[in-house]
């Protein structure tokens, strides 16, 4: 098996071929440790809390050989708004650790929040910390992750007069980043965590009920009204930092799209670009809907490739799930041959495969070569937008290579 050609991590059957420079072997995603009990996964490849709700997850090997985790998390029940309401006003990151990369995940602590907590209710990152990120560059780690905070009422007859707390929050999001050098410090909190965020949106473009927008007529930027969901790769040609987000588009309803920024330095300054990534288009030369990219840069393909999940199965060709595309440069990304590369579904260790509303948040624990090693996906067995109970979770699902 020669794995410079493994282009078919997409794949579930590929078949062989006889050209060198053609994928000719496939990515399984192998059977999880899990049971299905009230709807709900419990098992050591899941990381659930009835008295919370779990979702995003980034993982990474550490120098001590065991397996560190930060995810997102918060409060559920009676007293605390449904899930698309909730993660918006009190998502906080957590750390979790296990001796194995694809379960037995322990939570430690809660070790980021947003600032009001700690009195600070005027910082970017005042309301809540979201969708971590989680990476090692030059012999120290970096959380990046998404903040925001409630602006206040708007002023009346202003285009933000209607809008409520919940969506001034969301409207406020922007990305920043934590600085450590061992997860003892990051326990301990002992962290440089960013004053301003690395990227803030350029425009705020959007028909009505927004919160301070730009001048009529103004271009929406790929960092539209908020600049969300990092994903943050070292290009090896030049060194340069590239840090990958998600704006929003009104065409006319919500739509996300992407960006990138780049850097000398993993903290910034980030510059963003004016193009759009993973442009995939409509038949009508819009671009299609999608979000949570995990970018990584595979050392022998020489390539970059990106996970994401395809809201209008124009990537994954109508199959609803996650896609993937690929790069030279980390700046023009194009749509493989075969770009479907998982369907919402679980594959039970007792062999029954088990379809799953959400399976989002995609990140990946990737080995020395670039080969990804575990998928871990926020998940929800049912829809998962008026969920209160906590019935929402990680899973960690091994993959081989063959």
């Amino acid at each position: 098996m020669n794995k410079l050609l493994w282009l078919a991590l997409l794949l579930i059957t590929l078949s062989s071929c006889s050209d060198p420079k053609q994928d000719n072997f496939t990515i399984t995603a192998l059977p999880v440790n899990a049971e299905l009990k009230d709807n709900i996964l419990e098992g050591p490849s899941v990381l659930n809390d009835p008295d919370r709700f779990i979702w995003g997850a980034s993982v990474i090997k550490g120098d001590d050989g065991r397996y560190h985790m930060l995810y997102s998390t918060w409060e559920c029940g009676d007293s605390i708004p449904p899930f698309s309401d909730s993660w918006v006003l009190y998502s906080k990151i957590a750390y979790a650790i296990s001796d194995y990369p694809d379960r037995d995940f322990k939570f430690q602590k809660i070790v980021l929040q947003g600032r009001a907590a700690e009195g600070d209710s005027s910082a970017w990152d005042a309301q809540m910390a979201h969708n971590p990120h989680l990476q090692k560059f030059n012999g120290k780690y970096y959380l990046y992750y998404v903040g925001g905070k409630d602006p206040g009422l708007q002023a009346p007859v202003s285009p933000g007069e209607h809008v409520n707390l919940r969506n001034r929050v969301q409207q406020s999001q922007c990305i920043g980043v934590i600085e450590f050098a061992s997860f003892d410090d990051l326990l301990n909190g002992n962290f440089t965590r960013s004053d301003k965020p690395l990227i803030s949106p350029r425009t705020r473009v959007k028909p009505d009920n927004i919160v301070n927008p730009s001048p009529e007529g103004t271009e929406a930027k790929p960092d539209n009204i908020i600049a969300v969901n990092p994903s943050v790769v070292q290009r090896p040609s030049d060194g340069k930092y590239l840090l990958y987000f998600k704006g929003n588009l009104y065409e006319p309803h919500w739509k996300g799209v992407h960006g990138v920024a780049i850097s000398d330095s993993p903290t910034g300054p980030f510059t963003a670009t004016d193009a759009f990534v993973f442009d995939v288009r409509n038949d009508d030369g819009t671009l299609a809907n999608g979000e949570d990219p995990f970018v990584w840069y595979h050392g022998q393909n020489k390539k970059f490739y990106s996970v994401l999940k395809d809201f209008t199965g124009r990537i994954t060709s109508g199959k609803p799930g996650l896609a993937i595309l690929e790069s030279e440069d980390g700046i023009d990304w194009t749509k493989p041959e075969h770009s479907f590369f998982m369907k919402k579904q679980v594959i039970l260790a007792g062999g029954d495969t088990l379809k799953v509303s959400n399976l989002e948040r995609p990140q990946l624990l990737i080995d020395e070569s670039g080969y990804p090693l575990v998928l871990y996906a926020a998940c929800s067995v049912d829809a998962v937008g008026q969920k209160t109970d906590g019935s929402t979770f990680n899973i960690h699902i091994p993959l081989r290579s063959e």
